[in-house]
């Protein structure tokens, strides 16, 4: 496990990755593979480990049977069970979203510094900016670094 949050890495498939990013769509998969192929790292990507489920809910006391005030048993009405009634059952959970855990086989991989040091290229050459990288731009566009835009 990494010092910090910057630098994550772990063993994927029994190879030793430096994790790209977790819990990722099928989609955001394909881009980053590909992306990461060509700019020659190895990717290594396993399923996601399915979430932990909720604790249950503790179930509520048991209410104490009222005393009978009267010795005849005849004059008492029957005394009604104390057990709570049994809770519905629960509807089954949806299955929980396929999603991918993402490494590349360089342990010293960070894409942090790899997008802002500016060390990973498209399929046109251009250079990677953050918002390519998340997806938010279908091309990377590098012409005004961030510090100059101001609109």
């Amino acid at each position: 496990m990494a010092i910090n949050q910057n630098h994550l890495f772990e063993e994927l498939n029994g190879v030793k990755c430096g994790i790209v990013e977790k819990n990722v769509k099928p989609e955001r998969l394909a881009f980053l593979r590909e992306l990461l192929e060509l700019n020659g790292f190895t990717v290594v990507a396993v399923p996601s480990p399915p979430p932990k489920p909720a604790p249950a809910a503790p179930a509520p006391p048991a209410a104490a049977a009222p005393a009978a005030t009267s010795s005849d048993p005849a004059a008492s009405p029957p005394v009604e069970s104390t057990l709570s009634p049994t809770p519905p059952p629960t509807p089954p959970l949806p299955p929980p979203p396929e999603t991918y855990t993402v490494g590349v086989t360089d342990i010293t991989f960070n894409p942090i510094n790899a997008i802002f040091g500016r060390l990973l290229r498209d399929k046109d050459g251009n250079i990677v900016t953050l918002a390519y990288w998340h997806q938010q731009e279908e091309i990377s566009r590098d012409d005004i670094p961030y510090f100059q835009n101001r609109g």
